[in-house]
This record gives C-alpha cells, sequence and structure tokens, in this order.
C-alpha cells in the first residue's frame, strides 16, 4: 500500500492552509452568486406573477425546468473539466449562467420564462459538482467535510446577503435603467451581471491544481501533490479508474436517490420561503422579508462552522449526518405544524434549512471518499444531475399538494415526507459497509463479486 505523507507534516499543513484561504473562500463566493441566481425567482415571484400573468403552477414548473438543464448537462460538464481544467470551465460556467442569468429581464411570456429557465440551468451545469470536484485536488480525506462545508456556506450567505439585496431591488428600483423597467428586471439584470465580472476574475485567480498555483513554493507543491496522489493511489488499489463504469455502479444511484430528496427539501423550501414569510408578516415582498428570510441562514451558517468539524473531530460523519438531516425534516413539518405563530414558524424554519444545508457537506465528503479520480468525475456529476432534479419536484410537489388537500401546509408536510425518507436512506448506508473510510465505490468491485 502506497505510503501518504504524515498529518501532522509541517510543510502540508502550511499548504493545505494556503489553499484554503486562496480557494475555498473565492469558491463559496461563486456558489453565493450562483444560488442566488437560480433561487432569486422567490423573491421575484409576486411582481413577475401580476405583470406576466404566470400561475401558480406554472410559475413552480418555471421555476423547476431549470434542473432538468442541469441535469442533462451535469455529467458531460464535469467530464470536460476534468480534461481542460478547472479554472476556464468554471470561469465558463459562471460567466454563461450569468448573461442567461441577465437574459430574464425578456421574460415576459409563459414560454420565455420557460425557455430562459431551461437555459439558466444548461449553463449553470456542472458548477457545483466541479467546485466538490475541484475541491479534491487540493485537501485531503481527513479535512474534505471541514472545506466542503466552508464552501456550502454560499446557499445560506446567498440568503444573509442575497435575500436583504434582492427584496431591496425589487421594492425600490422601478424604472432604474429604463423607464419601464420593473424592480424584478432590474434584479435579475445587476445579479446577473455580477455573475459575469465574478467569472472573469474565476478566470485568472484560480490555479488548475497544486502544480499551478504561484502562491505555493515549489516544496508545498510537491508535498501537497503528493499527499493527494497518495491519496488517490490508495484508493486506485481497489478502484474503478474508468468514468463511465461509474456511472452503472449500484451505490452511485442510491447516492442519487439520496441526494435527491435532500434537493426536494431544500428546493421546496428556498423557491418559497419569500413568500412564506410575506404571508406571515402580512407584508409584501421587499426589504423586511428579506431579512426575516436571512435568520435561518444565520443559524445554517453557524451550525456549518461547528458540526462538520464536530464530525470530523469524532468521526461520525454518516451519524452527524443522519442526526441533522431528521433535524431538517422536523423541522419543515413543524413549520406547518406552528404556522399559526409567527416566531416559532421562524424557529421551525431555522431547523429545517440548517439540516438541509449541515447535510451536504458530510454527504458529499462520504461521496468523495468512495469516488476516485475520472470515477469521480463522472460519479459525482451524476448525483448531482439525477439528485438536483428534486429542484424541479420540490417547488411542483409542493404546490400539487397545496391544491390537491386544499392546505397551505400540505405541501410542507410533503416535503418533510420526502426528508424523513431521505433520512432514513442516508442510515441505510451503513447496512452497505459504507462507514468504512478506506472504501471505494466500483463498479468493477461488483461485478467480480457476481462472478
Amino acid at each position: 500500500m502506497t505510503k501518504t505523507i504524515p498529518d501532522n507534516d509541517v510543510v502540508l499543513e502550511r499548504a493545505v492552509s494556503k489553499a484554503a484561504r486562496k480557494i475555498v473562500p473565492f469558491l463559496s463566493l461563486m456558489f453565493v452568486i450562483a444560488f442566488l441566481d437560480r433561487t432569486n425567482i422567490g423573491f421575484a415571484k409576486a411582481e413577475l406573477q401580476a405583470d406576466t400573468g404566470l400561475s401558480d403552477a406554472a410559475y413552480a414548473f418555471g421555476a423547476g425546468i431549470f434542473f432538468f438543464g442541469y441535469a442533462l448537462f451535469e455529467v458531460p460538464s464535469n467530464m470536460v473539466l476534468y480534461r481542460v481544467g478547472a479554472r476556464r470551465w468554471l470561469a465558463r460556467i459562471m460567466i454563461t449562467w450569468g448573461l442567461v442569468a441577465s437574459a430574464m429581464v425578456f421574460a415576459h411570456t409563459e414560454k420565455l420564462f420557460y425557455l430562459i429557465r431551461f437555459l439558466l440551468g444548461v449553463a449553470e451545469a456542472g458548477f457545483y459538482p466541479g467546485a466538490i470536484l475541484y475541491m479534491t485536488f487540493w485537501f485531503p480525506t481527513k479535512m474534505r467535510a471541514r472545506m466542503n462545508a466552508f464552501f456550502q456556506f454560499g446557499a445560506p450567505l446567498a440568503f444573509v446577503i442575497g435575500g436583504p439585496i434582492s427584496g431591496w431591488l425589487i421594492s425600490i428600483s422601478d424604472g432604474w435603467f429604463w423607464s419601464t423597467s420593473r424592480g424584478w428586471q432590474n434584479m435579475f439584470l445587476i445579479e446577473g451581471l455580477v455573475a459575469c465580472l465574478v467569472g472573469v476574475i474565476a478566470m485568472f485567480h484560480l490555479p488548475d491544481g497544486p502544480r499551478t498555483a504561484k502562491w505555493l513554493n515549489d516544496e508545498e507543491k510537491d508535498v501537497l501533490a503528493t499527499a493527494i496522489g497518495a491519496e488517490e493511489s490508495e484508493k486506485e488499489e481497489h478502484a474503478q479508474r474508468g468514468m463511465f463504469k461509474a456511472l452503472v455502479d449500484w451505490r452511485v444511484i442510491y447516492f442519487c436517490v439520496v441526494c435527491f430528496t435532500i434537493q426536494v427539501l431544500g428546493y421546496g423550501y428556498n423557491f418559497y420561503i419569500p413568500t412564506q414569510v410575506s404571508a406571515l408578516l402580512g407584508r409584501s415582498v421587499g426589504l423586511a422579508v428579506g431579512l426575516v428570510t436571512a435568520i435561518p441562514a444565520v443559524f445554517a451558517i453557524i451550525g456549518l462552522a461547528l458540526i462538520p468539524r464536530y464530525a470530523e473531530r469524532i468521526d461520525r460523519r454518516r451519524q452527524v449526518a443522519v442526526a441533522v438531516y431528521a433535524m431538517g425534516a422536523i423541522g419543515i413539518a413543524l413549520s406547518g405544524i406552528l404556522s399559526g405563530n409567527p416566531l416559532f414558524t421562524i424557529a421551525a424554519l431555522c431547523l429545517a434549512y440548517t439540516g438541509h444545508i449541515v447535510v451536504q457537506p458530510l454527504f458529499w465528503t462520504n461521496v468523495s471518499t468512495y469516488l476516485t479520480s475520472g470515477a469521480a468525475a463522472s460519479g459525482i456529476a451524476l448525483i448531482g444531475a439525477l439528485g438536483n432534479l428534486g429542484g424541479f419536484v420540490g417547488p411542483n410537489i409542493r404546490v400539487w399538494a397545496e391544491s390537491t388537500f386544499h392546505s397551505g401546509n400540505a405541501g410542507l408536510y410533503t416535503l418533510a415526507v420526502f426528508a424523513g425518507a431521505g433520512t432514513i436512506g442516508l442510515w441505510a448506508t451503513r447496512l452497505f459497509g459504507m462507514d468504512r473510510d478506506k472504501e471505494v465505490i466500483t463498479a468493477q468491485e461488483e461485478a467480480s463479486r457476481s462472478e
């Protein structure tokens, strides 16, 4: 078995520390903007529907169709990133989605609304799994949950920072760019152009890997690259190296299902939190609603800072993931049960959102532990692609449940059912030997077992 660099090696620690400072905050910024550009449709809901005549069902379909475009191009996008380098491809992704997000100013009809949302998914495809894969180039496995958590800060920060900004832009910005421009149009245009700007910066800021990082000295480059390479070699003693065979591995498919339930909960929450808070407060979407929607995100950030680090320290990532996901399921159910009390409802939403956010770095760390090299590029992308179809199902299943049962809370209970099922599924990975840190998912391994 290939020997790895000792964990306490001073040079390795220094190199990882530099990478954490240089890489992770910028990736998190990119994720803030990505999450804002895919979810700001929730802040625009009331005004957009009033101007275009979109029904609740049409809005839910258009909000979710993003994920079909995302799913179709996720795997090929991540495989291209693996071959051409993260710097060019992540920058390309960001610039493209920024341009498409800005094009939402033209979404005056139902068909245009659907088309632009679909193209936004196509443009953004590959970013999230690409960033997860990119971090495997920089951070040893035992540090990866913490780094994934720092990256995951982007989602709640999008609500903490972007929520009030989006609400403010919608409430006061009519006529900013042209005499007939509406607040929702200006919001999409401004936030899309910001994505383009950060994408251009990414082209110059992100190195493709340790060997090309100008802020590492030669010794640090060698030690970090060797440490990462040693881990990969150790996994490859048992791993399937082919990109395509990972796509049919049963455990990859199983992870897809679990990821699907996580996204059903998340986007069933994300797309409707502004209108839910608006109803609780009895106020139209604006700055005040944006500030209140940021409260659960603040708790999620605290959870991200503490819980993955704790899971690493006790070496119980799966068990902690199950616990926080169960908390998310309970929280979203309680937000319906306690809907008559705004304070208790917000507290329940804090539990729901914290559970949804914190489970993800733990989940993705487990995934990246079992996949290696090219298999990681395709496997992570497939899990992200199929899992994110939950982003389509979440808003639509919520609207369906509310209309079918004639209750605004029915949608929340339905989301809780999906999250509860996902919690059980995540717990059940122990039955497949997935608690062992050194185990690697391979199609080849399964084939050999069946022979």
